[in-house]
């Protein structure tokens, strides 16, 4: 596959990514268990380890069966 090609599909699939994330923000999903979070005064602090771990697996999965040959 050309490098032009799959940086323009890397893009394509970062763009979708980023509107589900934007429309599921507000969606009221529950956060994980095993996500990180820290209030202190002010500031809040924030890393869905476990969601990303989550993500990173259904996305695998789906490029590995879009991919396959």
């Amino acid at each position: 596959m050309d490098i032009g090609k799959t940086i323009i599909i890397l893009g394509v699939v970062l763009v979708i990514v980023g509107g589900l994330f934007t429309l599921l923000q507000n969606s009221g999903i529950p956060k994980l268990p095993g996500d990180i979070l820290i209030k202190r005064g002010n500031s809040t602090f924030y890393f869905p380890i476990v969601t990303s771990i989550v993500i990173s697996i259904i996305l695998s999965i789906i490029l590995n069966l879009v991919t396959r040959r």
